[in-house]
């Protein structure tokens, strides 16, 4: 059944939820900071190509924590403005707490938690009832990223001058002409042989792979999941909108 952690043992539990996940991995809470110990847990789950998706309500990221998330590949960012739940869940366990994510590793805080094993059979009805909680929290949710305005043609890396900004599905009036980086999402020019802004087109020439699963759209900007690649830069349901604005064979 159930069972009740205290400070310690939700830093430790948690390490090891977000070590063993493999399909899914949810971390929601109010706030998004980064500590060295989560970042760590974060590149070793995008290194091994897991998606990892975060919920969260409040926005106090430095940036080279932008940065930082910008590089992962497999972690999407997912903003609820009236979160105030704490909860962690992967394939098999959850953790309800008292735990912001900016306190991961810390003891100064006295916590509280409850760790729930869907093997356990008098945990897994409660399990699939937070799960589908988390699930519609998400869909509720608008997808975020960070959006620089003013990059510079051939720059590198992003300087983050201006307030992030949110992207939701419906960004921008496609009047415009214009596409956006299937790896960042930052506006680009549209051209399917070049769905990539400069800087993520240096990253990405590093591998050269033209099916290496990518983040956003270009046709929409939308969240894709690791359904666009270069090689397929835009969603299938918007394949037949971009055919007819952009005049595609």
């Amino acid at each position: 059944m159930a069972k009740f952690i205290t400070t310690k043992q939700i830093t430790s539990e948690l390490e090891d939820l977000i070590k063993k996940s493999d399909e899914r991995l949810y971390i929601v809470s109010p706030y998004l900071k980064l500590s060295k110990d989560f970042r760590e847990l974060l590149t070793y789950r995008n290194s091994n190509r897991k998606d990892t998706k975060i919920i969260f309500g409040k926005q106090e990221l430095n940036p080279e924590q932008m940065t930082f998330l910008q590089g992962l590949r497999f972690v999407y960012l997912f903003f609820s403005e009236d979160l105030h739940a704490k909860c962690y869940i992967n394939d098999t366990k959850m953790i309800i707490t008292s735990m912001n994510l900016y306190d991961f590793s810390m003891i100064n805080n006295k916590e509280m938690g409850i760790l729930i094993d869907k093997a356990i059979p008098e945990d897994n009805q409660v399990y699939e009832d937070a799960w589908r909680e988390i699930d519609y929290i998400e869909k509720t949710s608008k997808s975020f990223d960070f959006v620089n305005k003013t990059v510079a043609a051939e720059q590198t890396h992003y300087k983050i001058q201006e307030e992030p900004t949110f992207k939701t599905e419906s960004r921008k009036s496609r009047d415009n002409r214009n596409g956006f980086c299937i790896r960042t999402g930052v506006e680009i020019p549209f051209n399917i042989e070049k769905p990539l802004s400069s800087g993520a087109y240096k990253s990405w020439s590093n591998f050269s792979n033209p099916d290496y699963p990518e983040k956003f759209c270009h046709f929409s900007g939308e969240t894709s999941e690791g359904k666009t690649s270069v090689s397929k830069p835009i969603l299938s349901k918007n394949w037949k909108k971009a055919k007819e604005l952009f005049n595609l064979a």
